[in-house]
């Protein structure tokens, strides 16, 4: 295993987390309409031709164009209608010399006919069977005709593994016939606050205690990426508490995400919880604000983020931490994150020493920051609308209006 590192650099963590990823191929057979937003864990042919038979665009009369040489409005030429054939039917009369069928949208085009008249350019487009028509128009061999396969022709791959399934690609499926699809499992999460200080919503506010917003903020962020927490809970900073927990909710989860405890302070419990679990820490504080204190463990092959307890720290850290593990391990290279180059619509006069990631709202090209003063990793109202971190290198003094950024999109 990896020995300990102290104090790395954000890249060097990032490749830790995901060479320590082990592959899971637990793969399952759900329902093609339940499918939405799963991942394809296989490739996907066409069992046969879409459309299965050369069929009609339109409503009309399915007609043979050799019979048709010549005609003109001048000229018209009769066609005895010999049948009708609705979506869903099939005609099993061949259409002869002189002949034709009224057809509707969707149907199978019968043997012998290679051309369609829209219903509207004949005069009597009511008939029925057994009527005479009079065609005043040429038509060419197959027009308005959809051929069979025209779509996709039987064996072509039609979905890839390791695609993500949307209702484009549901639809696909439906119109092979397949009413089950194998997909990898949804990747199993548990996710813990700690902290004495924390309590619930509908809870009364008692003197020093605090809303509990990261227990929330990742639970809905992480149910925006597809992934409902099998686990969702507060603890208190009891290491025998914390560490039961983890121990009990190991046992199904494929990760577990924590907050709070990080640090270096006296109820900084995870120093204590880690040996007590026998987990192996594999780096503690990654050099970037918000989040330095960030761990990362493993526990009896089960990969185990810990995260700053501070809402801000804790919102930016799971995004350059914990998403490109969710984005490898769950195949969604959707989840990974996009970079960009945007221009500061305004000043930012706060110097640091450290890589810095703060929050703003990119548009057009141009990155616009929260009011100054609004940027501390305890703070979250100034996030709301925001759709970016920017990322400040080390040692940056004052960043001008106009200055060109790097910008990670959330």
């Amino acid at each position: 295993m990896t020995t300990e590192r102290t104090g790395i650099e954000l890249e060097e963590a990032v490749t830790l987390i995901l060479d320590s990823l082990a592959e899971l191929e637990r793969t399952e057979l759900v329902p093609a309409m339940e499918a939405n937003g799963r991942i394809l864990a296989e490739d996907v042919y066409a069992p046969f031709d879409i459309p299965p038979f050369h069929r009609s665009p339109l409503d009309g009369f399915a007609l043979r164009s050799e019979d048709l040489l010549g005609v003109s409005k001048e000229n018209p030429r009769p066609v005895r209608i010999i049948d009708t054939v609705y979506a869903g039917d099939w005609c099993s009369q061949k259409v002869g010399q002189g002949e034709g069928v009224r057809i509707m949208t969707g149907a199978a085009i019968p043997e012998g006919a290679d051309c369609v008249i829209r219903l509207e350019d004949v005069e009597d487009g009511t008939c029925r069977e057994r009527d005479v028509i009079q065609v005043d128009r040429e038509l060419a061999h197959n027009q308005n005709f959809c051929f069979q396969g025209e779509d996709v022709a039987k064996g072509t791959p039609v979905l890839h593994k390791g695609m993500k399934l949307t209702y484009v690609e549901q639809g696909i499926l439906s119109s092979l016939g397949m009413e089950e699809v194998r997909v990898y499992h949804t990747l199993r999460v548990a996710l813990f606050s700690t902290g004495d200080e924390l309590i619930l919503p509908g809870t009364e506010l008692r003197p020093g205690k605090i809303y509990d917003s990261n227990l929330f903020l990742l639970y809905a962020r992480l149910c925006e990426f597809g992934i409902r927490p099998v686990t969702a809970k507060p603890l208190p900073d009891r290491t025998e508490e914390v560490v039961k927990a983890i121990r009990e909710s190991c046992k199904t989860a494929d990760l577990v995400i924590t907050t709070g405890g990080v640090s270096a302070g006296d109820k900084d419990i995870f120093h204590e919880v880690l040996p007590a679990l026998g987990a192996k820490r594999i780096f503690w504080k990654v050099n970037v604000k918000p989040g330095t204190p960030a761990m990362f463990s493993i526990y009896e092959g089960t990969p185990m983020f810990h995260l700053s307890g501070n809402p801000f720290a804790a919102a930016t850290t799971f995004e350059l931490l914990v998403r490109p593990f969710l984005a490898k391990a769950g195949r969604d290279e959707g989840l990974y994150i996009n970079r960009i180059r945007a221009i500061l619509d305004e000043t930012f006069t706060k110097g640091s020493k450290s890589r810095r990631f703060i929050r703003g709202k990119v548009k057009e090209g141009k990155v616009i920051i929260p009011p100054s003063g609004k940027h501390s990793s305890g703070m979250l109202a100034s996030m709301s609308g925001c759709n970016c971190l920017i990322d400040i290198p080390a040692d940056s003094g004052r960043l001008e209006k106009g200055s060109e950024v790097e910008v990670l999109l959330l």
